[in-house]
């Protein structure tokens, strides 16, 4: 049985010049079409799924209306066995927080909120292209809580072009000041496909990785310090307050996912939907599979992928999965330790996280 159920909602206000989502502008003729795709695509899971986490992502998912969300989130639980959720979380804007939407999602089921805030900033904000502004976010943050959620993430980046260490020290300040129930704290990286590449390819701006080392080692000493445990490489959390769907992925759970360019891992098989809204409507309108990728996974790969991802988490990896011989290597320089019958990262490690993973895939 399935436990795990992404749903990607890639309508947005804005398309932001650093995000590397399938994503696009929102589309009122296009948004009922979308939804009625992705309840017919879920009635191929009906009997297959009980979820225990539930994410819905994107794009912006509250970039749909109350009426919309009610439709989407009653309409899935009208097809798939709801009885053992725990956490559904939804991702918001700031800019998209109404306290009607917010009430409206926690008498859904709604029990988490992920908020892109990414800067106290104004200026950064307005380089990063957000449609917020700092005193908007503070008071969507209000909102939520007022609207009974107690479990509150927010988002933040560091790295942004023109960023200094001040500034990111404020952001934390502020964050920690409000007192969410979880943070997750982002490098910025250029991704291919986005207006930030492009620029970066033509000198306008430049990467500093010294200062993203001091920013990320700062990070991790402001909210330890603060009462938050890095339980992932960019991700902070109150005891308890742990993403459960994001460290089901990255402990190597199933999931299945709904919706354009959303990927589904189920057995031994990984399989990708089209990134395209209009032709991902098409195929399950035309009682086709939405996958434009396939892919199966033997053991090894399936092995090599869940050390990869369990080692950017505090559980680690269990020492029988990664031999001595092979971990000395990281060990002698200071990057991996041993403890408790697990292989972890040390802090110098984190810093070199994607270099000790690729050794392992």
């Amino acid at each position: 049985m399935i436990q795990h159920l992404y749903v990607h909602i890639p309508f947005c206000p804005k398309v932001c010049p650093y995000c590397s989502f399938y994503k696009e502008a929102s589309d009122r003729n296009k948004t009922q079409a979308f939804l009625d795709a992705v309840l017919s695509e879920a009635d191929g899971y009906a009997g297959n799924i009980r979820p225990v986490t539930i994410f819905f992502g994107g794009g912006t998912p509250t970039a749909l209306s109350s009426v919309q969300l009610r439709d989407l989130i009653t309409g899935l639980r009208s097809r798939l066995d709801f009885s053992a959720l725990e956490e559904f979380t939804i991702e918001m804007n700031p800019a998209t927080v109404s306290l009607e939407k917010a009430r409206g999602l926690r008498d859904l089921g709604v029990n988490r909120v992920s908020m892109g805030v990414q800067s106290w900033d104004e200026g950064l904000l307005k380089t990063l292209g957000r449609v917020h502004t700092a005193g908007q976010a503070e008071r969507s943050y209000g909102i939520l809580r007022e609207a009974g959620f107690d479990n509150v993430n927010l988002d933040l980046i560091f790295g942004v072009p023109g960023q200094t260490r001040s500034q990111w020290d404020e952001s934390l300040r502020r964050t920690i000041a409000l007192a969410p129930d979880h943070i997750s704290a982002y490098c910025l990286t250029y991704e291919e496909d986005t207006e930030y590449f492009l620029r970066l390819n033509r000198g306008e701006y430049r990467q500093d990785e010294n200062l993203d080392v001091d920013l990320f080692e700062t990070t991790i000493d402001t909210l330890e310090g603060a009462g938050y445990t890095q339980y992932e490489i960019s991700n902070y959390a109150r005891p308890g307050r742990e993403c459960r769907h994001n460290l089901a992925y990255w402990l190597g759970s199933e999931y299945a996912g709904l919706g354009p360019s959303a990927f589904s891992t189920l057995g031994a098989v990984r399989r990708k939907n089209v990134s395209d809204t209009a032709a991902y409507i098409a195929a399950i309108g035309q009682g086709r599979s939405a996958a434009d990728f396939t892919e199966p996974l033997d053991e090894k790969t399936r092995t090599s992928e869940h050390i990869a991802f369990a080692l950017r988490t505090s559980v680690g990896v269990d020492k029988n999965l990664v031999s001595a011989e092979a971990a000395a290597p990281f060990v002698s320089n200071g990057l991996l330790t041993e403890q408790g019958g697990r292989w972890r990262l040390t802090r110098k490690g984190k810093l070199l996280a994607d270099s000790v993973a690729e050794a392992f895939v």
